[in-house]
């Protein structure tokens, strides 16, 4: 899962950034950060259920910028309402969760990776 996130980031990032490209952006950054929280389930033994858990673990990780764990809900209620309400995803709402993940996945990807171990 954690390779899966990151291969999946790495196209993303060469995704030039407009306007119509914001929702793909969000959505597959959103699902890459998802994946990193199932995989800090399975590391435990459980198989998560649905998206909450799955954001909800990551937020109990010590990571240097842990007050941006606290996006995370915010995030998931964007992904939410424009999957089943059809909002549009902004250019600064795809920036925040880029810069999420550029800020806190390196760490978090760290830890699961040691917790693998």
């Amino acid at each position: 899962m954690v390779e899966s996130s990151k291969t999946n980031m790495k196209i993303v990032k060469n995704i030039p950034l407009t306007e119509e490209s914001a929702i793909i952006i969000f959505r597959e950054t959103y699902e890459s950060i998802r994946q990193l929280g199932d995989a800090r389930w399975w590391l435990q033994g459980y198989e998560p259920r649905n998206h909450e858990v799955s954001m909800e673990i990551l937020k109990e990780i010590n990571i240097k910028e842990k007050i941006k764990l606290n996006h995370l809900s915010r995030f998931k209620a964007i992904r939410n309402d424009t999957n089943y309400r059809g909002f549009k995803v902004t250019i600064t709402q795809a920036k925040e969760i880029l810069d999420f993940w550029n800020t806190c996945s390196l760490e978090i990807i760290s830890i699961l990776e040691q917790e693998l171990k």
